[in-house]
């Protein structure tokens, strides 16, 4: 009798610990580094001692306002119902947003903050747009100014 070697049959398999051990340090990375991404348009605003609060102007109507932001450089943002900024949008992109929202919730308040750097003319235009948009009254955001002696 002659000796006949086995036939093995070849399997092709893909060890998957190791692609799982790399995205959970993925996953552990992108959780650490999540908080420090900055999201928004970074605004100094002007301070003043007489502005009220959103809470007291918005105090007949539940929903967040819609706050428009204006950089120093000119670029313009949008946030609403309390979402993350949407920076970097064109003037029209801006307006179609906020017309969106106010056709579905006529109330809300549409707040527009400009940093204190921010040239008078970019806030203009942007609340002159906003004017020929539709929109009614417009909020323009302040920091409170430090009293003397805290």
């Amino acid at each position: 009798m002659a000796y006949q070697p086995k036939k093995r049959k070849m399997t092709a398999e893909i060890n998957v610990v190791p692609y799982i051990d790399v995205m959970l340090v993925l996953l552990i990375i992108f959780m650490v580094t999540a908080p420090f991404v900055s999201q928004g348009v970074d605004v100094d605003l002007p301070k003043t001692q007489t502005a009220e609060t959103v809470a007291q102007l918005n105090k007949d109507n539940d929903t967040p306002p819609i706050i428009v932001e204006v950089d120093k450089d000119g670029n313009l943002g949008v946030s609403i119902d309390n979402a993350d900024m949407a920076h970097g949008l064109s003037l029209d992109e801006l307006i179609a947003r906020v017309k969106a929202e106010l056709a579905s919730n006529p109330k809300t308040l549409v707040m527009v903050g400009g940093d204190g750097r921010t040239p008078y003319a970019n806030i203009v235009e942007t609340l002159d747009a906003l004017s020929h948009a539709g929109v009614g009254s417009v909020g323009l955001m302040t920091d409170p100014l430090d009293k003397p002696g805290n």
